[in-house]
């Protein structure tokens, strides 16, 4: 097996790098603190290809394959995860399943826009009583005459507040379950769509989380994703991509930890030694290391996977479930060896420490991701997903 990266995915780690540490990780603190949404630095996103990673040149994408986001995407939330989330539904949850399901049409109107970063899209899937179990979604979608009526409330839509194209998921046939689910292209200047409330978060703070209002709001017959009642397999379908990023996301943040811990263990100085010689601190970066080789093997593994064409239903949720557990368990040792100082804004590890908890979280909880491995060990891989996760 060879672990080493190809020279296109080297050339994208280290660009993604460059524009890290020169152009994010100097305003990220400050940015942060304020709660600003990032639009420069999301349109620089646009300009170098990040947008739209694995879409085809010919819908405006960089043609790139999934490791190479990847890796992207875990420099990018090595330096500020607020920047990196953004461009994480970008490409996992619009850019993808329009490209994966949409027709000639749509993917025509609207990949080169999303690809080129010239518009955001949202993935509108969670509301406020369905949340992991995301087969009882209320959104109701009814025909009128050639367009569809959609009424309902979404929450927690990350890029909700900022889109310029919204996957909705919605019921069209209650009757049938899960298979009366649909998704819908909405674009957020239709008459009947609103942007509600925005949250007020514990981290991602320059990331913007909305909820959306549909009141009667009418969508073009032409702007269904696939078929009616195809919106649930389209749902689990992204998600699995979703699940890989997500993963990244949780990577870039706890290298980032291990990074800052390292450099701060060798020039911090207790009982006349750098606190890097004291063996408690050792064992802490030793362990945190090996948990970080181990969540990134599991990542890579699964975004290889899906360039082979494998269902990845089982890899994507390991990779999450465990990167997103490490990162929280890093995020945690970064603090203790920081002592007092990592409670303090001033560093970023306090900073970390916060981004990091939402990846347990969105797109799926720790415990639907051990649902979703434990069924498919005990029934095999056809199994359907019985539920699925928040996505912010």
């Amino acid at each position: 097996m060879d672990f080493e990266l190809t020279e296109e995915q080297a050339m994208v780690k280290k660009m993604a790098s460059a524009f890290a540490q020169k152009e994010v990780k100097p305003v990220a603190d400050r940015m942060d603190r304020q709660g600003i949404y990032p639009t420069e630095l999301v349109q620089r996103l646009g300009e170098m290809g990040f947008m739209g990673m694995f879409l085809p040149q010919e819908f405006g994408g960089s043609g790139m394959d999934l490791l190479s986001y990847v890796v992207a995407m875990e420099e990018i939330s090595k330096a500020w995860a607020s920047l990196a989330v953004v461009m994480s539904v970008q490409n996992s949850l619009v850019c993808a399943p329009i490209l994966r399901f949409g027709s000639p049409a749509q993917k025509k109107k609207y990949l080169a826009l999303l690809g080129r970063g010239q518009w955001l899209g949202c993935y509108a899937l969670t509301e406020p009583g369905s949340g992991s179990d995301a087969g009882s979604i209320q959104t109701r979608a009814r025909r009128v005459g050639k367009d569809y009526g959609l009424n309902g409330n979404k929450i927690f839509t990350t890029n909700g507040s900022r889109a310029d194209l919204a996957i909705v998921y919605a019921v069209t046939d209650p009757a049938k379950g899960k298979k009366g689910i649909s998704a819908f292209l909405v674009e957020t200047n239709s008459p009947g769509f609103s942007v509600g409330k925005l949250e007020d978060k514990l981290g991602l703070r320059s990331s913007e989380t909305a909820s959306l209002i549909f009141e009667d709001c009418r969508v073009p017959r032409e702007n269904l994703l696939g078929e009616e009642g195809e919106g649930f397999r389209i749902a689990l379908a992204t998600l699995d991509g979703g699940r890989i990023g997500i993963a990244a996301q949780a990577l870039g943040i706890a290298q980032g930890c291990l990074e800052e811990s390292v450099a701060y263990a060798q020039q911090r100085r207790q009982f006349g030694h750098a606190i890097a010689e004291f063996q408690a601190i050792q064992w802490m970066l030793a362990d945190m290391a090996t948990e970080i080789d181990a969540a990134r093997l599991l990542t890579y593994r699964a975004a290889w996977l899906v360039e082979q064409g494998k269902t990845v239903t089982k890899e994507a949720a390991m990779a999450k479930l465990f990167a997103s557990e490490t990162v929280n368990r890093v995020a945690y040792k970064a603090i203790q060896i920081f002592g007092g100082y990592g409670y303090i804004k001033e560093f970023a590890v306090e900073r970390f420490f916060r981004d990091a908890r939402i990846t347990t979280l969105y797109e799926g909880t720790s415990e639907i991701q051990r649902l979703v491995i434990a069924r498919r060990l005990i029934d095999g891989e056809e199994i359907a997903h019985e539920v699925d996760g928040e996505t912010f």
